[in-house]
């Protein structure tokens, strides 16, 4: 939890070794946060966790916001800027 009492949130990039759109996304998502205050941003690749796999096989890059997937192989810097005003 924040100070405030406000729960943390948790923003989790699924990836895959040697996936180059992956490393573009992660890329994209570096350069946003330049720009605005993101939270940390943990990566994660998807072989290593089997659930995962089964839900997201190779729709990757994913984003997830809490768990919740917000974006999907292409990052929409203004709706993550949208999230955030929203949910941070």
């Amino acid at each position: 939890m924040t100070g405030g009492g406000i729960p943390a949130v948790r923003l989790t990039l699924l990836t895959r070794e040697g996936c180059g759109l992956c490393e573009e996304f992660a890329d994209d998502l570096a350069r946003l946060a330049t720009t605005l205050t993101l939270p940390t941003v943990e990566t994660l690749n998807i072989d290593s966790d089997p659930e995962l796999l089964r839900r997201f096989g190779h729709k990757i890059p994913v984003l997830l916001w809490d768990g919740v997937p917000v974006a999907v192989t292409y990052l929409d810097p203004r709706e993550i800027e949208r999230l955030v005003r929203v949910r941070c």
